[in-house]
């Protein structure tokens, strides 16, 4: 099974950057996205075989995510139950028959920290929500968490140490998020591996000099590990100042060879 992930930063000016493009030649059981900007049907979005669900923030033009996928979930829920972090459309959880999928957009700490208090709130709900949920089946979460946990996550970490997303406060909720029964399935496959980021400031050329961040993951609950099959990074698509990210996940007697196939293209 395959997972992609992507802030597209604006789903209607990504449209005109080569999205549908990208969705078709993936074609993803499952397709996530963050920051649509958008309300459905402020754009033409014609993905035959794929059912949407969308939760758009109330402010127009702000955060939203969205979730296509080939396989009609058992159920679809909105937020993360707790109404005093709803409204800015950050998450969808879809229900299968094996797994809940998250698809999440972390809110942003900003500028000298002045949301923190705001984002602490929301690390804590989201992960007693998470855990309610791995109570009942194994989950994959997905999205931009809007954090480099560690120095080896960013091209510059001494320089960024306590700016928003590799603020000490926001590192320490994702190793506790990771400690409570989670895996970064990227770091879990490559655990050295550098230079490897997913998103780049449209400053001073970031991009080109990979001047980047790792704050797009797919995380998946400790005991399915087994299943991951490979952690991708499509850092030389385009189209957004995040890059697409993908998770290849199966049982656990298939992951073996395709494991094995995985690493030798990427080694």
């Amino acid at each position: 099974m395959k997972l992609i992930s992507w802030n597209v930063n604006g789903l209607r000016a990504c449209l005109q950057k080569g999205f549908a493009a990208f969705f078709a030649a993936q074609d993803a059981d499952i397709f996530c996205i963050q920051e649509t900007k958008m309300q459905p049907g402020q754009a033409a979005l014609d993905f035959p075989g794929y059912y949407q669900y969308w939760n758009s923030a109330e402010k127009k033009g702000y955060s939203g995510t969205a979730v296509f996928t080939k396989r009609e979930p058992l159920s679809v829920a909105y937020d993360i139950g707790e109404e005093t972090l709803a409204g800015e459309g950050r998450a969808i959880t879809c229900e299968y028959e094996e797994f809940y999928l998250v698809n999440v957009y972390t809110p942003n700490a900003q500028r000298e920290l002045a949301r923190i208090d705001y984002r602490m709130q929301w690390e804590d709900a989201f992960r007693a929500y998470l855990l309610g949920l791995d109570e009942r089946k194994p989950v994959i979460v997905c999205g931009d968490l809007n954090v480099a946990h560690q120095e080896i996550d960013l091209k510059n970490p001494k320089t960024n140490r306590g700016n928003a997303g590799f603020s000490d406060e926001e590192r320490e909720k994702m190793t506790q998020l990771l400690a409570s029964g989670f895996v970064d399935s990227f770091r879990l496959l490559y655990p050295e591996k550098a230079g490897a980021y997913t998103w780049w400031s449209y400053m001073f050329k970031a991009r080109q000099n990979n001047a980047g961040w790792r704050i797009d993951y797919f995380l998946v609950s400790e005991r399915v590990k087994d299943r991951i099959a490979d952690s991708l990074i499509y850092s030389e698509v385009l189209g957004s100042d995040h890059c697409p990210v993908g998770l290849l996940f199966g049982q656990a007697s298939d992951v073996e060879h395709a494991f094995g196939r995985q690493l030798t293209r990427l080694e």
